[in-house]
């Protein structure tokens, strides 16, 4: 039987990943094993895992998402592969609609839900209500909801075991985070592998909304400079695949 990893990179965080964890185990009858990577943690993300009994792998410093994301594909063993954010709550059929558009053709390489944050396609156009609310409205399987795109976000990242043995793991390069999810999308796209968003599925994304000022600007700089280094990289703008 086929069987999807999770592999959920963390970083002091351990109160959104016991409710990302509960979220997964409440909401997902798949097969599906959970690898959390714990980016350093000073706040006892560790005993959680041994507690909630998930494998767990503790890096020694925090050395950024791409770098947690390829040590937990490594450790991998599934057939498909999914990098989920820790402060994601999933919902009810989310991966039976997720791997149901990953597998509707051969050419499908990656797959996203929609959710309330984030930027790009994926983002609804209503206004958030709750949980339960936007399941309802979401979570019924309809196919032709499923949309093309050119670029996933890599909050809730779908691909299959085969694109990672083509194209190789995300570029630690862009360090803490930000564009290694439009570099790894533009690799399968250059690899013949086509995107889509599934817009069957809702999931709910925190995302960074309660940052300080001082965050935002020090994100800021961040994602600048990551969009810099992908220009330098590829030659183009990835504000072209939004």
């Amino acid at each position: 039987m086929s069987k999807t990893s999770i592999v959920i990179p963390t970083y002091n965080g351990k109160e959104l990943l016991k409710d990302c964890i509960y979220a997964i185990r409440q909401h997902t009858p798949e097969p599906v094993e959970l690898i959390v990577v714990d980016n350093g943690s000073t706040d006892g993300t560790a005993d959680i895992c041994r507690q909630e009994k998930v494998t767990f792998i503790s890096l020694p410093d925090n050395r950024g998402f791409p770098a947690a994301c390829n040590a937990g594909l490594k450790l991998a063993t599934g057939d498909t592969l999914l990098l989920l954010n820790n402060d994601v709550l999933v919902t009810p059929h989310w991966l039976t609609h997720l791997l149901a558009c990953l597998s509707s053709a051969p050419d499908i390489g990656v797959v996203g839900p929609m959710t309330n944050f984030a930027s790009g396609r994926q983002q609804i156009e209503e206004p958030y209500t709750n949980l339960e609310d936007m399941s309802r409205r979401y979570n019924a399987s309809k196919p032709e909801r499923w949309l093309p795109a050119q670029r996933i976000v890599g909050l809730c990242f779908l691909f299959k075991r085969e694109l990672l043995d083509r194209i190789g793991l995300l570029d630690e390069g862009y360090g803490a985070g930000h564009f290694e999810d439009d570099d790894y999308c533009y690799r399968a796209r250059m690899a013949g592998y086509r995107l889509l968003i599934a817009g069957d599925v809702f999931v709910f994304h925190h995302g960074s909304a309660s940052f300080s000022r001082e965050e935002q600007h020090r994100v800021q700089a961040l994602i600048e400079g990551n969009r810099q280094r992908f220009i330098a990289k590829w030659n183009v703008d990835p504000a072209e695949f939004i």
